[in-house]
Order: structure tokens, then sequence, then C-alpha cells
């Protein structure tokens, strides 16, 4: 599912309902036939928690329905705990590609100078003025399933101390 979903969110720059919906479906059912209803309710936790994490940045536009749902999915397989490492792990590595695609656009500098100046101004006036960006500094894309997905699966990894 997260190979289809990285796949998606490159090519078709979304991440589709029939992607999410059915696999939040199978991570309710694997639990629920492994564990009843307990297993039911774990993974329900997850799917929930999994969505909520990501709802504010959904809600304030940094990012895409899809992205929520696709990390509801992911909390569907791993409840709320795994769910909680994957999103770590996905916002450590969300913030590398972030750095990284700013630098190979050529709008990293320009953007450490934008956001320097905001902190310095908190720092002095104890005041959070947002300075946007200008209109040369064009917001690259961030295909956020890319960073879900890589972060899901280094989660799993030293979960499983592999």
């Amino acid at each position: 599912m997260l190979i289809i979903a990285v796949y998606t969110d490159i090519k078709d720059k979304k991440l589709p309902n029939y992607l999410t919906f059915p696999a939040m479906f199978m991570g309710l059912i694997c639990h629920f036939i492994n564990d009843g209803l307990s297993g039911l309710f774990f993974s329900i936790a997850g799917l929930v928690l999994g969505i909520a994490l990501l709802f504010l940045p959904y809600i304030i536009g940094g990012m895409g329905a899809g992205d929520a749902k696709l990390m509801g999915a992911v909390g569907a397989f791993l409840g709320p705990k795994g769910v909680f490492i994957a999103f770590l792990a996905t916002s450590i590595v969300g913030g590398i590609y972030a750095v990284a695609l700013l630098a190979s656009h050529g709008y990293l500098k320009e953007a450490l100078k934008r956001y320097w100046a905001i902190f310095k101004t908190f720092i002095f006036t104890k005041k959070f003025i947002y300075i946007p960006p200008s209109k040369r500094e064009q917001k690259p894309k961030l295909r956020y399933g890319v960073a879900i997905a890589l972060g899901t699966i280094i989660s799993i990894a030293f979960t499983l101390k592999i």
C-alpha cells in the first residue's frame, strides 16, 4: 500500500480514496480477525490517532486530506503507539525532504533568511509575526505521501530492530 501511495502521490499528485479507504478497512479487518474486538478497538484507535495527527496541518492548508487519510490507514495497521512512532519518523523524513526540495530549487537561502527574521522578531518583541514568502520564492510541492511511506518503513524497521 505504501509503495502504491508513493507512486500515486508522485504521478497524480494526490492520494485517492480508492487507496486509503480499503487500506483502512483491511487494517481493521486484520486486527479483528486476529484479536477479536480488542484488536478492532486497537486498530480503530490507531486509525483515529493517525488522522488526528495530520488533521491540523490539513486544516491550515499544509497538506492534503489524502495525507491525513494515509496516516490513518497506517494507524489502522500499526495501532496508536505504532502510528505515533511512524508520525515522528515521518516528521523527521518530511523535514529533511523539505530542506532538500528547497535547496534543489534554489530557495533554501531565502527561506532561511525569512525564518531567521521571524525568529529574531519573536525573540525581541515576544510577538510571532509571519513573513510570507516573496513572489520569487515559489513553494515547490512536497509530496508528503513519500515522507509518510519512508517514515513508516523506518519506524517499523527500528521497532523490529532490523
